[in-house]
């Protein structure tokens, strides 16, 4: 099947020894328990190079999931994305093994302040030669709101609110506050930068307030390319204005396109075009040179998932505690304040409510996106039909067993999906942003929210 567009890959990666299928660590050729060396990051980033990846998508969540019998126990016995570590810190690393490898780290604004946050993701920019991306979420867990000192997260919509006025303080620091021709390195004037070229930001926001210059002079890219994950109403409406790409989960290809549909009008009813948005499906491939092969794999890893560890990270996206329910007991909705567009895809959006024992497996309800397993054949033709039916722009593609996992993505799939032109064979030069968008420049294009605040 040839395809009409080229697909964007991420590989989507957590610093923890177990993303998104709890307890695969334990399997005999797997490497996730060198989750926190150096090495584990700098392998990675070099075989995702080699496959011409557009970017290692680094998740991250601040808390413990404790909602499944209202402890933390099961998360940390499985290591179900417990325990976790800083994922900006291996980027230098990474950045300095490889060249053109863009990379997409969730930062959660609720427990930052935008003023520190600025110069953390400049200097992140600089280090990578603009190949930095910032996941914007804004937490959702409570035990990461009491170890920081609240009662309980932020209610759903407000977590959005707080998060439009963060965006406004820091878009000032990046866009407006230093002047291009600022820092000049005059070593026979003895001037390094032109004091009157650095201006004051003043932001009296109802959740930050800001006084100061930015710390940081710019970097290639000023503002990180911004990818945001919020698929429900009012999240949806955050990332009309501010994703550049979004990140979509969606266990069929109706609730995908639906969420596709609903981001690209986002899109224009902030007045960017439906095309300003990079939409990114979460998927999970196991691919091996035959059918057979693949589908012994799935057998062989679904051995190594953690039950407890996974009904853990489902309790945590939903908000529901499943510690209760049996085998063959259904999800049903409930409201929460967790992942809002989780639950109602895997349950009101739903084609039919999902059993516990679906949550445990490779099912689309586990791994609440597509499951796509094959000879890369096959792989590639059900990826390429998928996005030709939701239209979406490319996959997050979710780690199981690693390296092997991302090995097979590389030397299997990538070959074939560039045999029907549906995937680069060369990078292209520039930032990630120039990367993504070949058509634009480094910096956030005109009509995007943040380029308002820009200098005049």
């Amino acid at each position: 099947m040839a395809y009409s567009r080229e697909l964007r890959l991420n590989t989507f990666q957590m610093a923890a020894p177990s993303h998104n299928w709890a307890g695969l660590w334990r399997h005999p050729r797997d490497n996730q328990v060198n989750y926190n060396t150096l090495d584990y990051w700098t392998e990675m980033a070099r075989t995702a190079e080699r496959g011409l990846i557009d970017a290692i998508f680094i998740a991250d969540v601040f808390g413990l999931y404790d909602v499944y019998g209202g402890s933390g126990d099961a998360a940390l016995a499985s290591g179900a994305q417990a325990p976790n570590a800083d994922p900006v810190i291996p980027v230098s690393a990474m950045a300095h093994v490889t060249r053109h490898i863009g990379f997409g780290v969730t930062a959660n604004l609720t427990y930052e302040h935008p003023f520190q946050f600025a110069r953390r993701f400049t200097t992140l920019d600089h280090l990578t030669n603009g190949r930095i991306g910032w996941n914007i979420v804004t937490g959702y867990l409570d035990s990461g709101a009491r170890g920081m000192g609240q009662s309980v997260a932020r209610d759903h919509d407000e977590r959005y609110e707080a998060a439009e006025d963060f965006m406004a303080a820091v878009y000032k620091l990046w866009e407006a506050s230093w002047a291009d021709d600022a820092a000049v390195r005059d070593k026979a004037a003895g001037i390094f930068t032109h004091p009157e070229k650095v201006h004051r930001i003043l932001h009296d926001g109802a959740y930050y307030k800001v006084d100061a210059r930015a710390l940081a002079e710019p970097s290639r890219q000023r503002t990180p390319v911004l990818y945001q994950a919020g698929a429900s109403a009012r999240g949806g409406a955050f990332a009309g204005r501010h994703a550049e790409a979004t990140f979509l989960n969606g266990q069929t290809t109706e609730i995908a396109g639906r969420a596709v549909r609903g981001a690209r009008d986002a899109a224009v009813a902030a007045g960017r075009g439906p095309r300003d948005i990079i939409a990114i499906q979460g998927a999970t491939v196991i691919v091996a040179p035959t059918s057979a092969e693949a589908r012994d794999l799935r057998d062989e890893y679904r051995r190594y998932i953690h039950h407890a560890g996974q009904l853990a990270l489902v309790s945590g996206w939903t908000g529901i505690d499943l510690s209760g329910l049996g085998p063959d007991d259904v999800l049903e909705f409930q409201r929460s304040n967790a992942i809002r567009s989780t639950l109602e895809n895997l349950t009101i959006k739903a084609p039919s409510l999902p059993r516990v024992r679906d949550l445990l497996d490779f099912t689309p309800a586990g791994a609440r996106g597509p499951i796509f397993i094959g000879s890369p054949v096959e792989v590639a033709d059900e990826m390429l039909a998928w996005a030709e039916e939701t239209d979406v722009d490319g996959f997050n593609l979710i780690r199981t067993v690693m390296p092997e996992s991302l090995e097979a993505i590389v030397d299997l799939l990538i070959p074939e999906l560039q045999s029907r032109g549906a995937f680069k064979t060369a990078y292209r030069e520039g930032t990630l942003r120039e990367k993504l968008f070949p058509e634009g420049t480094a910096h956030l294009p005109s009509n995007h929210a943040g380029a308002t605040y820009r200098h005049p």
